[in-house]
């Protein structure tokens, strides 16, 4: 069935986009947590229409695009965010919450289907590239900052990243490539079987001549 997001849904679409998904998951997870709307004619006609007025505020020339980039060169955006200790986001920073956040702050409108960034789910400094026009490409600076709290520094943000995904500790590491190597020099049956046929005892050759005598 046909829906229209209300909020932006990983590997579903953006908010305001018209998607078809199962009718199971929309009544099983979209709807019942306000992630998504029935798409009715008259509703769709209005997001329509509401993205044709949106759209006449962006920019229609590269002229007006490298303006727009030589703003957005000074911008720096900030969102302070519900965070655990890693730094990990009890929510999300989406690509619509930057398009909103740079049309509230700087009434600059940007399609935020081009704002080339994944959901930020981390606290950290990031230079979220938007695509303005034809070759006309700026990064925004944006932090995203702990609700209450401050930014820490890069070198304290890529230890609480380490911290919450750890790394094999080099003894295992080596360890395990120790058995790989055992594995690899264990001869296999196919091996074991030659080995005992080129290293039959003499006696077999000398009963088949004493036969052959005979």
């Amino acid at each position: 069935m046909d829906v229209i997001l209300l909020k932006d849904v990983d590997e579903v679409g953006l908010r305001g986009d018209v998607v078809s998904v199962a009718r199971g998951y929309a009544r099983n997870f979209l709807f019942p947590r306000s992630l998504a709307e029935e798409a009715t004619a008259a509703r769709v006609a209005e997001i329509k229409k509401r993205d044709q007025q949106r759209a006449r505020n962006e920019a229609k020339t590269a002229d007006e695009a490298q303006a727009l980039a030589k703003r957005l060169g000074s911008v720096e955006l900030r969102f302070d965010v519900k965070a655990g200790p890693s730094g990990s986001l009890f929510g999300s920073v989406t690509p619509t919450d930057i398009a909103d956040r740079l049309w509230e702050e700087q009434k600059i409108r940007v399609d935020r289907r081009k704002i080339g960034i994944d959901t930020i789910k981390r606290i950290g400094r990031y230079g979220v590239p938007i695509d303005l026009f034809q070759d006309v490409t700026v990064e925004v600076r944006t932090l995203v900052v702990p609700e209450g709290g401050e930014l820490p520094s890069d070198e304290e943000l890529a230890a609480m990243e380490a911290a919450e995904n750890p790394q094999p500790e080099p003894a295992e590491a080596e360890g395990v490539e120790e058995i790989e190597e055992l594995l690899d020099e264990t001869p296999t049956p196919a091996t074991q079987a030659d080995e005992s046929v080129e290293d039959e005892p003499d006696w077999r050759a000398d009963a088949e001549a004493a036969l052959a005598e005979e």
